[in-house]
């Protein structure tokens, strides 16, 4: 009997080695994930305890253990094996973030660049590095115009590898329509384009085969022209496009929900014979009760902010993480 056992366990493992595993990937907009420290370089003078946030190591503290409680819970049963994340002011706050509170567990690499936005909010990858190495990652930005830079956030690639197998990561955060939709749209528009761009070289050096994960918060609907016209010019599937059409959404803007934060993958990643394989019908938007509260203007809920205006709240962020499942064989 203990011989049958054996062998119906080993066998157990072997079809589960075959069949693949899969993980979580996640991308999560903190809401101004800054520190205490003033740094003369950014404009971030209103997030120093002298501030107009009074932004104190009591309440810094208190909001790297939520979003640390929103990453884990948007990992479902186990930590997320990717995160990525926009909204951060520096390493030295990641770093905070998975040493100092329950993401410790998760055993995370960091990536991270920083940009030249005025602000000082950066994008950035967590990898969990009991599943992936990390290869390499550049910055994409846009020419200078008229001999001026471009102060925005930059675009994050992240090359990685699980055992031979290769996974490409791009994070974005456009520019916002604070000021009204048409506010940096030519901004946004440039982006996109950048976006696309460095999506088709990847594309061209694999032959057409690479397998690349797309996320961020773009600051517009899967269902807009430039999202439409991105998704189709650069060879990808937005995942979030049916959950949006649902009326789901990320962010709540005058008690409406907008799917501004997205996931997308390379067409190879709709085959289930690939490597990497986006599990159908997994994209979810993470709305935990704990990350939402009662809109006090409008009818319903909407996501639990840091800050309400100026006036300190105490929550997660003012917008919901996303996340879907990918098989790797």
């Amino acid at each position: 009997m203990r011989v049958i056992l054996s062998v119906m366990a080993f066998l157990a493992m072997m079809l589960l080695q075959a069949s693949g595993q899969d993980f979580s990937v996640m991308f999560y907009n903190v809401e101004n994930l800054f520190d205490t420290v003033d740094d003369t370089t950014k404009n971030d003078e209103e997030f120093l305890p002298g501030g107009s946030r009074r932004w104190t190591a009591s309440r810094y503290h208190r909001k790297l253990s939520a979003v640390a409680r929103a990453v884990a819970v948007a990992g479902e049963w186990e930590l997320p094996s990717l995160a990525g994340l926009c909204e951060v002011e520096n390493e030295e706050v990641l770093r905070d973030l998975v040493y100092g509170t329950i993401l410790s567990a998760g055993n995370y690499g960091i990536v991270h660049r920083e940009s030249p936005d005025p602000r000082g909010i950066d994008l950035a990858l967590l990898y969990r590095r009991d599943c992936f190495s990390f290869v390499e990652a550049d910055a994409w930005l846009p020419a200078d115009v008229d001999s001026m830079p471009v102060l925005t956030r930059n675009i994050l690639h992240v090359k990685l590898t699980a055992g031979a197998d290769t996974l490409h990561i791009v994070i974005c955060h456009l520019p916002s329509r604070k000021g009204g939709v048409l506010a940096a749209a030519d901004l946004r528009e440039r982006m996109v384009r950048l976006t696309g761009a460095g999506i088709d070289s990847i594309m061209s050096a694999s032959g057409g085969r690479a397998a690349v994960i797309v996320m961020g918060d773009f600051n517009t609907a899967p269902g807009e022209p430039l999202m439409e016209q991105f998704a189709r010019e650069a060879g990808l599937v937005n995942l979030s496009t049916e959950t949006a059409g649902e009326g789901k959404g990320s962010y709540r803007y005058q008690g409406t929900w907008e799917m501004i934060d997205q996931i997308l993958v390379s067409t190879p990643m709709t085959d289930s014979t690939n490597v990497f394989y986006a599990l159908p019908g997994t994209f979810r938007v993470v709305d935990a009760p704990f990350l939402l509260t009662t809109d006090g203007t409008y009818p319903g809920k909407k996501p639990f902010p840091t800050y309400g205006g100026y006036s300190y709240s105490g929550g997660y962020s003012d917008h919901l993480p996303v996340t879907v499942r990918v098989s790797v064989r």
